[in-house]
């Protein structure tokens, strides 16, 4: 596996979204309940990365947010969500964001972060984080006191979750909403120091765990492990920051 084969994906999915925007995007709501949209624009960047990823590697699996799992027993998995972010891009923000994940047995071994709308996109393989080509790291903040603090949503905390977060919040020295995943991407490269969501799903998180880590930051659970049960995420620019985090969420 090469960064250049990311980029590959990284510029099938822009030029499948970038088609559907000129083409003018419709939010369609797949929830049940509530407002969950999905537009023409992911389903074109999923259906475009599937494609690489058939060619170059027809013996991977794929797990995609639109077109679901294929090849489920797979050693080597893809983990695709070709827009995370889809309130942002139909609200015209920079902030929504291409993510691929690359999984081993399980294990989370490479990732991407594509941010089209700020042509950025950050790679973590081989244990380094790199964005536009250029390593990063994180900040190495490792005092709540000191951190740049962020999550996307507040009202998105069940009761006693806003609780939890609520403590991390009074900690922290500044705070940002409303993100997505451009937030881990900033962990990554040093300008915000701590990230907590829940509800997140595998689609979510999988393409992060390999960027935070490969600049050198930690990302975890709201208990101190990996099983990121519920969607709760963690991502911190050092092991202390997080252990500090996670005591007050507990």
């Amino acid at each position: 596996m090469d960064r250049e084969f990311f980029q590959q994906l990284s510029a099938a999915a822009r030029a499948g979204i970038q088609a559907e925007i000129r083409a003018g995007l419709v939010g369609e709501n797949k929830a049940a309940s509530g407002y969950d949209p999905v537009t023409a624009a992911d389903r074109a960047a999923e259906r475009a990365m599937r494609d690489l990823i058939e060619r170059r590697f027809p013996e991977h699996g794929i797990w995609g947010e639109e077109y679901g799992l294929t090849r489920g027993d797979a050693t080597l998995r893809w983990s695709l969500d070709p827009v995370d972010g889809t309130r942002a891009l139909l609200c015209g923000l920079p902030s929504w964001a291409v993510l691929v994940g690359l999984l081993q047995d399980g294990r989370h071994v490479a990732g991407m972060i594509d941010l089209p709308a700020l042509d950025e996109t950050l790679i973590g393989l081989a244990g380094e984080t790199r964005r536009n080509g250029e390593p990063v790291r994180t900040s190495g903040c490792a005092s709540l006191g000191d951190a740049r603090f962020s999550t996307t949503d507040p009202f998105l905390f069940s009761a006693d979750e806003a609780q939890a977060v609520e403590r991390v919040r009074r900690a922290a020295r500044l705070v940002r909403f409303g993100l997505d995943a451009m937030a881990y991407a900033r962990v990554a490269t040093g300008d915000l120091d701590l990230v907590v969501e829940n509800g997140l799903k595998p689609h979510d998180y999988d393409a992060l765990v390999a960027v935070v880590r490969g600049a050198g930051g930690h990302i975890g659970d709201w208990l101190g492990g990996t099983a990121f049960e519920g969607g709760r995420v963690v991502a911190a620019a050092s092991r202390r920051l997080y252990d500090e985090a996670v005591a007050l969420l507990a």
